[in-house]
């Protein structure tokens, strides 16, 4: 999907028209469909229908809505806030939005698109809450499917929780701090016992929880807090709802270049962003510099989500976070998210670990093969462990080299994924003796996860290449 596939051609919009005029021309079921939807909002309706059909006569009469019975004539649009040239005639709502236009009135002229300065949505009213669905006029069944999904979801008290809460919007302005706390209360407010007790009608329950709530928001003293999160390995929806939940709620988003932008995205959109880089040959600020990047949001009385490719605990030098926090006494917490590892082996169908065949696990970086005796995990590989290897690509000669000479047969299965659990993910197996071919594989460009292991051939390959493919292909280059 490219740039342009995610952008509107249009901006969603509310019009006020509380007391304006709104117009509506036509006589048929289209002029009344325009009606019926005014009527949820306070405009002032007028009605140009000089032979309405009866069931829309009816309407009209029963809502004191405003009927002039004349043919049109451009003038009639003049006082407009809002024009829908509803006629059913092509010709005559093209007139009608002519002569709006020339006003400098929006119009909508029905099944006219390139005669609509605004389109229609479906509506979902909850007034003052209101939810508007629009497919810019190519779905409009599709945007009434959603808007009874919408409507199922919503609660038939969201007004009056709404109006509650505007009855103590000067109050939390006047006591609760911006930021945080202010999102806090209203979050706590929305979600909470105040809602609970709207919902069955229990207004002075839920104004006493309401005035409770404020009371202890305001007199707590603002105290920054960082949030270690785990991304997850790319894709938006593997990040986990108590993540997403954090990155609406925070004052700053502290971010590493491994994580995508279309994950950045989905925090809170006023949201002060941070990038700290953080990928491999390429940091745009040391540990000890993001170490105390933390430590002075959280003395600034902000909340902080840190936000960490895959996991923020495994490879993801929390330790030194932590303990930098821990010194300066700013609160934290840890929020896991999924490893690359694991999605990985998703991506490949793989079992990580399989009865009889490997019952342990071993994440490794594989940096620690520089020395002259195998490291612990590589023992564990030689008698059965699956092994994970992150940032894999430029190490897998070492690896693959090293476990061979400690034993380990060379035709042991491999599973390479670049981006994993990502839409653009790209999967590669081979056996070990195949793996040192992947440091030449520079069009890997993305994080690239290895796993080593006899589990590993129990895996679904239909969707990946051959390693040894790109060998053959180099070769036949080279013959001619």
């Amino acid at each position: 999907m490219t740039q342009q596939d995610k952008q509107l051609s249009v901006f969603p919009a509310f019009f006020k028209v509380e007391n304006e005029v709104a117009a509506v021309f036509g006589n048929g079921d289209e002029a009344y469909a325009k009606a019926r939807l005014l009527k949820n909002t306070e405009a002032r309706i007028v009605a140009y229908a000089d032979a309405p059909e009866a069931d829309y006569a009816a309407f009209l009469a029963a809502n004191a809505i405003e009927q002039i019975a004349e043919p049109f004539e451009p003038s009639q649009v003049h006082g407009a806030k809002l024009v829908f040239a509803a006629t059913g005639e092509g010709a005559l709502d093209r007139e009608i939005v002519a002569a709006a236009r020339a006003a400098r009135i929006p119009a909508n002229a029905v099944d006219q698109p390139d005669y609509c300065d605004f389109y229609t949505p479906a509506l979902v009213n909850r007034a003052p809450i209101a939810v508007a669905i629009g497919t810019e006029g190519v779905g409009p069944v599709l945007a009434q499917m959603i808007r009874a999904d919408i409507d199922r979801l919503l609660p038939r008290s969201l007004g009056k929780l709404g109006r509650l809460a505007n009855s103590y919007r000067r109050a939390v302005d006047r006591l609760v701090p911006r930021g945080a706390p202010r999102r806090l209360f209203w979050r706590d407010f929305f979600k909470g016992k105040v809602a609970d007790h709207v919902e069955v009608d229990e207004i002075s329950l839920a104004r006493r929880e309401a005035t409770r709530l404020l009371k202890g928001v305001a007199a707590d003293r603002v105290e920054g807090r960082v949030f270690l999160v785990g991304a997850g390995p790319g894709a938006e929806d593997l990040l986990t709802l108590r993540a997403h939940r954090l990155m609406m709620e925070c004052d700053v988003i502290v971010y590493d270049a491994l994580v995508p932008r279309e994950v950045v995205d989905m925090g809170r959109r006023d949201a002060e962003r941070i990038p700290v880089g953080k990928r491999k040959g390429c940091h745009s600020k040391s540990q000890d510099q993001i170490n105390a990047l933390l430590v002075e949001l959280g003395h600034a009385g902000k909340r902080v989500v840190r936000l960490k490719s895959g996991d923020p605990l495994v490879f993801g030098r929390a330790g030194e976070e932590m303990a930098a926090l821990r010194d300066a006494g700013i609160a934290y917490e840890i929020v896991p998210g999924v490893t690359s590892a694991l999605a990985a082996a998703a991506d490949f169908e793989l079992p990580l670990t399989l009865r009889g065949v490997s019952s342990s696990l071993v994440f490794t970086t594989g940096h620690d093969l520089q020395g002259n005796v195998l490291p612990d995990w590589a023992r564990l590989a030689l008698s059965g462990a699956t092994v994970a290897v992150y940032m894999g690509r430029t190490v897998a000669a070492s690896v693959a080299e090293r476990l061979m000479a400690g034993g380990l047969a060379e035709d042991t299965t491999v599973a390479v994924v670049e981006n994993a659990g990502r839409r653009d993910s790209r999967l590669l197996h081979g056996t070990l003796k195949e793996l040192p071919g992947l440091e030449a594989r520079t069009e890997l460009t993305g994080p690239v996860m290895v796993i080593i292991g006899d589990a590993v051939a129990g895996a679904d390959f239909s969707r990946s290449e051959p390693l040894g493919a790109h060998v053959s292909a180099e070769l036949e280059t080279a013959r001619i």
